[in-house]
């Protein structure tokens, strides 16, 4: 049984403890993040999306982690930066965490318990050409499921505090499915 979502301690990037009880009674869109990554473009979409439904009580929560190609090397002061300052994100950040391996953070793994299936028609795709990449690069392949496969991985949260929905790396956050999914989290009460 995973553990009480807003129980799990947290640190904000700069510095201050926190919890998911902050946002309680809000829909949370959880998602590990990284500056350097593919994938990083993603910031923009995520901001837009925050924008658009934050006035409705949708939060997005930033987790920087450096697990996947040492795609986040920066301190979380240059990392908050880097997000401001190129993607001018306004939603809350966390300090850099562990999101696989035996430092997985607890939030994370309550997240995974919760949710051990990702949704995203190109996820088995994503998983085959990220293990041929990392086969020939690493001699490593991507982490098995239930495992986040990669940087910008969802995780959607509904007012009451269970996790409704997750989403794929390669699944954009303005994906019809993601807004169908947080639109719907929105209405429940």
């Amino acid at each position: 049984m995973p553990a009480n979502l807003y129980d799990v301690p947290l640190t904000r990037i700069t510095g201050e403890g926190a919890s998911l009880a902050d946002y309680r009674g809000k829909v949370l869109l959880v998602v590990n993040v990284a500056s350097q990554c593919g994938l990083t473009p993603q910031y923009d979409a995520l901001e837009k999306l925050y924008t658009r439904f934050k006035d409705s009580g949708l939060v997005v929560l930033g987790f920087p982690a450096n697990d996947f190609g040492s795609q986040e090397p920066g301190t979380n002061e240059e990392i908050q930066t880097f997000c401001r300052s190129t993607f001018g994100v306004n939603f809350p950040m966390f300090s850099k965490i562990a999101v696989t391996g035996p430092d997985t953070h607890p939030l994370y793994k309550s997240l995974i318990e919760a949710q051990p299936k990702a949704s995203g028609e190109g996820r088995a795709s994503m998983r085959e050409k990220l293990n041929g990449f990392l086969q020939s690069k690493h001699n490593s392949t991507a982490n098995p499921e239930p495992g986040i496969l990669w940087n910008f991985e969802k995780f959607l949260i509904g007012r009451n505090g269970n996790v409704v929905a997750r989403f794929s790396p390669e699944v954009v956050p303005d994906d019809p499915a993601v807004i169908a999914a947080i639109e719907s989290a929105l209405a429940s009460k």
